[in-house]
């Protein structure tokens, strides 16, 4: 009977133990919950800087001028402006018209049949002097300028302050007139005098649709508050999953990897969103070539956010596997002591020695290990700008700054059984 009490008791116990507490699911849902809503706090402060801080989306849309593909879309569409004013056939034809008129058929109808290559070879030179402006330094200084302008205004706007925003067929535009400025003065210049009598000509480039300003506007506030609060929530999320859970160090591996898969949803719903927008926008608005490159200049900051995050996510999954119980990661540490102890050695009967340091790191080893993880995260923290790259570099030199504890770190010598007898 006694028996059969231990084997019920037994068989209690373990069915105890197997009982499913509430830590584990709270803790799945808290880091589910961080990594869903990580690619979300990514576009939101990308969003936000590129609605509120002028500077900042200044500085995203500047290269753009660059670009051979916008430069060819803008020096198509200022030279079809210039070339439309002069209308250089119908000025030959009415020319032509004149000297028929006055007597001189012959020349006029010579002047009437090359009306066509006269055109073509005015519409050339036109061509190619607004090329070679808009490759020049000034225009991206006027560029810069414009979209500085236009942003501000924008700006107003969404704040519900006065506001003189550009807007040209329901779309938010930069105005080209400074260029066609510069324009006419280059074509004057190279005998083309014509240009002087013209109008003012001030065509635009399309920045994006206004029907979407209305949206924003109501968004605005909702915006710029999501920008800190989104990213707090996210991490709080992450660290109370890990918190809670059973096992922290499996916790904290799927939350690294749980972080890096959101990244990689971030990057396909991207590309898939790089592909309807360039099937969306008309060739007569925007060439497609130049829409993807404003696409990807404009994007770029959340591609290296989602890197960042990518790389990160990575090696804390990769530490927190690494300083594991699993088999695995106990023989990787244990190759790596094994290791060093070789190195140390070869040292030692080299003559190199670190001494009583050696022994003060080894009995301090812990606080330093510490200490290099702190100061590698506050190096990625207050890094301006951090990239994948200088996330994988921080990791590796904090690996390195480890290693190096671990290789001048000596154990203290074992007294010898005579010492402890005498």
């Amino acid at each position: 009977m006694s028996q059969l009490e231990a084997e019920l008791t037994q068989a209690k116990g373990q069915t105890t133990k197997r009982r499913p507490g509430w830590r584990g699911p709270v803790a799945v849902l808290l880091i589910v919950l961080g990594c869903v809503l990580a690619p979300i706090s990514v576009l939101s402060v990308w969003t936000a800087n590129q609605v509120s801080n002028t500077d900042r989306y200044v500085a995203n849309v500047a290269p753009l001028i660059s670009e051979p593909a916008v430069q060819s879309a803008l020096t198509d569409k200022i030279s079809a402006a210039v070339s439309q004013q002069i209308d250089v056939r119908g000025v030959a034809t009415q020319a032509a018209a004149q000297l028929s008129h006055r007597g001189l058929t012959r020349l006029g109808t010579l002047l009437a049949n090359f009306s066509g290559s006269i055109a073509g070879a005015v519409d050339g030179l036109i061509h190619s002097t607004v090329a070679k402006i808009v490759r020049r330094p000034l225009v991206r200084s006027l560029w810069i300028q414009g979209n500085r302008a236009a942003h501000t205004q924008l700006v107003n706007a969404l704040a519900g302050r006065k506001s003189t925003l550009s807007l040209s067929n329901g779309k938010v535009v930069i105005e080209l007139g400074p260029v066609i400025g510069k324009v006419k003065a280059r074509l004057a210049a190279r005998g083309l005098t014509l240009v002087t009598r013209l109008p003012p000509i001030n065509p635009t480039f399309p920045l994006f649709s206004a029907k979407y300003l209305v949206q924003a506007r109501s968004a605005y506030k909702l915006l710029t508050t999501l920008k800190w609060v989104l990213p707090l929530v996210t991490l709080a999320l992450l660290a109370t999953g890990i918190y809670v859970a059973r096992r922290h160090r499996r916790a904290l591996i799927g939350a690294g990897l749980g972080l890096a898969a959101s990244m990689l949803v971030l990057a396909v719903a991207l590309a898939i969103g790089r592909a309807v927008y360039l099937n969306k926008v008309p060739a007569a608005t925007l060439p497609s070539d130049a829409a993807a490159a404003a696409f990807d200049t404009i994007v770029r900051f959340v591609k290296q956010g989602l890197r960042v995050l990518l790389v990160l996510g990575l090696v804390v999954a990769v530490a927190g596997f690494i300083t594991g119980p699993s088999v695995t990661a106990v023989k990787t540490r244990q190759a790596f002591r094994t290791a060093f102890g070789v190195i140390r050695g070869t040292g030692e009967r080299a003559g190199l020695s670190a001494g009583p340091r050696g022994e003060w790191v080894y009995r301090h080893r812990t606080p330093l290990r510490a200490g290099a993880v702190a100061i590698a995260a506050l190096v990625f923290i207050f890094w301006t700008n951090p990239t994948g790259l200088v996330v994988l570099l921080i990791a590796i030199v904090l690996a390195v700054l480890l290693g190096m504890i671990e290789l001048v770190g000596r154990p203290p010598a074992a007294s010898s059984p005579a010492a402890s007898g005498s």
